[in-house]
């Protein structure tokens, strides 16, 4: 199996919902971000963020952004399902090779009541979802990142203090350890019509060693224009997403094979 067939494959494991998974471009398409945005979390993720997609309501798509981003991950960062037995073997490695773990989401059996993702609230603790993660196991993934790993992970919460206090406050993860998510992505469902909206409506960043600060907020666009425009890096991304819409590549097959390509004729 190639690389990118291999890439590709583990985000299919992550499919609940059937049909095939949405690519950064048909992110685009749905309006879910604009294109600077779109810019600046890809150069995020390809630079080896981890990060997280927060919504607090189920179907808000969270795994689909989640995934949208993945496959913009690094090439030398293969996935990896943030299965138990998985991030068990990786905590008892002295120096793991280099991985990008995938939690398909924070919470337990909780987390299918569809209110809020923590596995206690509906008093049933962890459930056996395939690569969720709660308590000593959700401990033991965040410090995966003391050991180099990327870590992508999804969560039924609707801003960054949610966020602390689902996985600091009730599963005891150390305040360091959340911050090593250097990307927190969060989603907005709204109604009206024959059709719900889905789009990004905030993201918080940071280096890693202090809290995520707001970075975008859709109602007021506190984002990072100039950076978008000066930053040759995120440039490089915008030109390559702005190409991919234009030439129609859609499927996640076809935006990762391109995306590594671009990256193998040396650009960021």
């Amino acid at each position: 199996m190639d690389s990118v067939t291999a890439h590709c494959a583990e985000l299919n494991r992550c499919n609940q919902r059937g049909g095939r998974m949405l690519s950064m471009v048909d992110l685009l398409e749905a309006e879910t971000l604009n294109l600077d945005l779109a810019a600046w979390l890809t150069a995020r993720v390809a630079g080896g963020d981890s990060f997280l997609v927060g919504a607090r309501p189920g179907g808000a798509g969270k795994t689909t952004v989640m995934c949208a981003l993945l496959n913009l991950a690094p090439a030398d960062r293969p996935l990896v399902a943030a299965t138990p037995e998985a991030v068990r073997a990786a905590a008892r490695e002295a120096a793991p090779a280099p991985r990008c773990y995938v939690c398909h989401e924070i919470g337990g059996a909780g987390a299918a009541c569809g209110i809020g993702g923590a596995g206690a609230a509906c008093g049933i603790g962890a459930g056996p979802y395939f690569a969720y993660l709660w308590g000593a196991d959700l401990r033991a993934y965040c410090s995966l990142a003391e050991k180099g790993q990327m870590l992508a992970a999804n969560l039924h919460a609707d801003d960054a203090e949610e966020a602390r206090e689902q996985i600091c406050g009730q599963n005891r993860v150390p305040a360091a350890h959340f911050n090593t998510f250097r990307l927190q992505v969060y989603l907005r469902v709204e109604r009206g019509g024959l059709r719900a909206r889905r789009r990004i409506d905030k993201v918080y960043a940071s280096d890693g060693a202090a809290a995520p600060g707001l970075v975008f907020d859709a109602e007021n666009e506190v984002v990072m224009k100039p950076e978008v425009r000066d930053n040759p890096r995120i440039a490089a991304c915008r030109a390559f997403l702005g190409k991919a819409l234009d030439d129609r590549a859609r499927t996640i097959e076809e935006v990762r094979g391109r995306f590594i390509e671009n990256l193998r004729a040396g650009n960021p």
